[in-house]
């Protein structure tokens, strides 16, 4: 039986996009609320760092810039926060959880190093803690990972995670852009924030893959656990290369569960034409999950913006609504039962995309093909042109090799008289 039907009481904790977009999805929708969530949702404050500042549509007797009016505020039972940010945001989820209030947030960031304790305070007061806006704007995946693909054991979570370094390579593969005129017409358009650096160095990324392999493999991940590697270094010519390999360059988040441990690492990485991902571009995101009784499923859709979060927000909070109407909160808290091992950036295996310029004369492919075979690397393949200058470019693809065993091989390499430079590498999904 339904506890009560009279309305809940909410706070919404930032004011920003993703605070704005909560506010004006919550008032959309407030016509029918009550027949979506079994009964009405009022918002009563929404904490602003300044009153004074102008904000559009907004009720402006509902704004506070005191923390203590929502937490000491007994009817408010459903907090949203989305201030971004470790702190004052961890402290104040911290004390509304103590408080005996739910809370929903967006907070990727937070999560990624602090998830364990805030879902253990969540459970400890029996009250909810969920985070769906947190890891792909409007693609449902927290809960599908949570619930609906709990069956499973899920050995691969992978896919394109930020937006804007989607939108890059996108601009650079379709238009031949270099990366410092993509970034200034993402930076235009909106996509990428004043300091994209979260974004192009792959830090954003690093976080929700953080999380979504927590979840997915049922063992803390934290963001230090990430290995990360951006964009920054990605040319119009590793691009072409690819495209002549039949390859798309994409920065990839990737968890796996392997029988020696668990890798997690955000990089770019060339995947084959045919992969589904290879056709996601722009700002859209998508996350591939392989499970061994369901197989490959994928979510897709807008993974930013003011709307498609909003959306992720406001699911959760009719979430917790239905729960405190049936009496049933903190009915899925942290699923993080394993402790697994975490393997190192070096003992994870790859194919890899090498690109050098070295001698044009006899014998210097054999000798690179020897110096790769020394080191247990074997060529897949391979393309040598001319570079001028009695110079050539050498282009090749490798079979699976374990990344230290790679990595020794391009060390001896780059210490050859022979080799000019070592351009790129990067790895290829395999």
């Amino acid at each position: 039986m339904k506890k009560e039907m009279k309305p809940i009481q909410l706070a919404i904790m930032g004011a920003g996009t993703v605070g704005g977009g909560v506010y004006k999805l919550l008032q959309m929708r407030k016509d029918d609320m009550y027949l979506r969530a079994g009964t009405d949702i009022e918002i009563k404050k929404i904490l602003v760092k300044s009153i004074s500042e102008t904000r559009k549509d907004v009720d402006a007797s509902l704004l506070t810039e005191n923390f203590e009016d929502i937490v000491n505020d007994e009817s408010i039972q459903i907090v949203v926060e989305v201030m971004g940010g470790i702190e004052p945001a961890r402290t104040f989820i911290l004390r509304c959880l103590n408080a005996g209030k739910s809370v929903v947030t967006a907070n990727k960031d937070l999560i990624a190093v602090h998830g364990r304790e805030l879902l253990d305070a969540a459970e400890a007061n029996h009250v909810d803690f969920l985070f769906e806006a947190s890891c792909a704007g409007g693609i449902p995946i927290i809960r599908p990972l949570k619930e609906c693909l709990v069956g499973n054991d899920i050995t691969e979570i992978m896919g394109i995670v930020n937006g804007t370094t989607n939108y890059i390579l996108t601009k650079m593969d379709q238009e031949n852009m270099e990366f410092d005129e993509a970034l200034a017409k993402a930076t235009e358009l909106g996509y990428a924030e004043a300091d994209p650096t979260a974004d192009v160095e792959g830090l954003d990324a690093g976080r929700k893959m953080a999380i979504m392999g927590s979840i997915g493999f049922h063992s803390r991940i934290t963001f230090d656990d990430v290995y990360t590697e951006g964009i920054t270094r990605i040319t119009s010519k590793d691009i072409k290369y690819a495209k002549d390999m039949d390859c798309v360059i994409k920065l990839l988040g990737i968890a796996r569960h392997t029988e020696s441990g668990v890798e997690v690492r955000v990089h770019p990485t060339l995947i084959r034409k045919d992969h589904p991902l290879a056709s996601v571009n722009d700002v859209f995101n998508a996350v591939f999950v392989h499970g061994d009784a369901v197989d490959d499923t994928m979510f897709y859709g807008r993974g930013a913006g003011e709307l498609p979060t909003a959306s992720a927000v406001v699911g959760d909070v009719i979430e917790v609504a239905r729960n405190i109407i049936y009496g049933c909160l903190s009915r899925v808290g942290c699923s993080c039962y394993k402790e697994l091992p975490i393997k190192g950036i070096g003992d994870i295996e790859s194919k890899y995309f090498v690109r050098m310029i070295v001698s044009d004369c006899a014998g210097v492919l054999g000798n690179v093909a020897s110096i790769l075979g020394n080191n247990h690397v074997s060529i897949e393949q391979i393309i040598q042109r001319p570079a001028g200058d009695g110079m050539a470019e050498i282009v090749a693809i490798t079979d699976v090799v374990q990344e230290k065993n790679f990595k020794a091989a391009i060390q001896t390499l780059s210490d050859m008289s022979f080799v000019q430079e070592i351009s790129s590498m990067i790895r290829v999904y395999a």
